[in-house]
This record gives C-alpha cells, structure tokens and sequence, in this order.
C-alpha cells in the first residue's frame, strides 16, 4: 500500500464550500504544504469562473503550497499536477492504457474528460506565494453532457470506463505520493525532465487543434509545449505560442 508522503500535511472535511477557499482561509497558518480533501463541495468552481460539478464519491482536494521564485515557475506546477494525477490513475487501475493529458490542465480517458486542475495564487509576504492547486476526478460519475458547453470534450468517469471503484480518501494517498515524486524532481532538475514527461503523455500531439482566447481561435498542428509551458502550434502564418488558452480537438 502506497506511503503518505513525508513532509505533505493532510486534512479531510465532510463539507465545504470550495477546497480552494479552504486553501486561501488556511494558507497564512501553514508551514508545509497540506492537502485539502472535501467529501462534498458546495461551491466549486473550475476554470474561469465557471461552475464544477461533483457528485457524491467524486474527487475535490487542494494542495496548497508556499514558493519562492517567479510567477511562472509556480505556473508550470500544472503539469506537475498534471503527472501526479496522471500516475495515480495508473496505480489505481493497474493500466495506463487509455489516459492522457490535454493542455493545459485536463486529464482524459478514452478521449473523454476526466480530471481538470485548476492554479490559483495569493500574494505573499517576503517573496513567498501561496500556490493553490485546485484537483477535480470523477471517480465515481460524470457530470451531465448538458453541462457541458459547446465543443468541450464530454465528461467520463473512472468506473464508468474502466469498471475499478476507489473512493475518494484513498485516491488522495496516491496523488499526493506521485506528486511528492514529481514535486521533488522538478525541485532538483527543472521543468526539462517534466515537460518532457507530460509531451509523451500528450493526447492529440502532432495533430490539429483549435486554441481559444477570448472571442479569437487559433488553428494549427500541436507541435509542442515550449520551455514556458505555452502551447506551440504550426499554423499556416507559421509558429504560433500560446500562454493560455481552452483548447479544442
């Protein structure tokens, strides 16, 4: 049975608002990193604003983090994350086949959504910012496809697709150990050795995506992820990078 990391605190609430609020409440007492597990969530949120839904036996947690250094590096804790999450559905199902990982933050299985991740930050004194990283899994069901807007990948569910049940306290065990793991190597070598991880994990490289921002749309080839994390699409104008944006296959 996997080992909770050293050095990680872990707290489990029956009920929440929303773990990320939790993580900015608690965030000026903590000396260490701690995870935040919510059994149910009354307010989630996902990117942008937008609304999360999860049904009872889903997964909701927050790792909040203290760092030091420049903005993007806490940035690039996504495809951290992303890895960690990644290995812990792979421990879990005892296969890899099937997952992938869709920039900027989601995880996929069999071509549907699975898991997103979502990075907020406050400022901190000292040079110190508290990094929250905001975790969603459907263990157990997927939101409706009603709720998902326009040309996003539909929702899938851990059980639904592979038929293996875990709950929620015990998946945590797992991604916090694989987050350790990644944690620390990127803490000793830089992003080269994540992003080189997460490229060959990449669900549609080599092939056409549209990215969004705002009301504009790129298209092009997924040609990489650069040394910054952004996007790096091939487009008929020629070589397009892209900070941020929704992604669509």
């Amino acid at each position: 049975m996997t080992d909770w990391p050293d050095g990680y605190g872990r707290r489990v609430l029956d009920e929440v608002d929303s773990t990320l609020n939790e993580a900015a409440r608690i965030a000026p007492d903590l000396a260490a990193p701690e995870w935040i597990l919510a059994r149910r969530q009354t307010a989630a949120r996902g990117r942008r604003g937008r609304g999360w839904v999860s049904p009872t036996g889903n997964f909701a947690a927050t790792l909040v983090l203290r760092l030091d250094g420049p903005a993007q590096q806490a940035a690039l804790r996504s495809f951290v994350a992303a890895l960690a999450l990644f290995d812990a559905c792979v421990a879990v199902t005892g296969r890899p086949d099937g997952f992938s990982l869709k920039w900027p933050n989601d995880v996929l299985l069999n071509g549907g959504k699975l898991a997103g991740i979502l990075l907020e930050s406050a400022g901190g004194g000292g040079g110190a910012m508290p990094l929250f990283i905001g975790v969603g899994v459907n263990l157990s069901e997927a939101p409706p496809a009603d709720l998902v807007e326009a040309r996003a990948l539909l929702p899938v569910s851990l059980a639904g697709e592979t038929g293996v049940r875990v709950g929620p306290e015990d998946f945590l065990t797992e991604l916090a150990a694989a987050y350790a793991r990644h944690e620390a190597q990127f803490a000793s070598f830089g992003f080269a050795p994540i992003r080189e991880a997460w490229l060959s994990r990449a669900a549609r490289l080599g092939q056409q995506v549209t990215a969004r921002t705002g009301n504009a749309e790129t298209v092009g080839t997924f040609e990489t992820v650069d040394a910054e994390g952004q996007l790096v699409l091939m487009t008929p104008a020629g070589r397009v990078r892209i900070p941020a944006a929704d992604v669509f296959f």
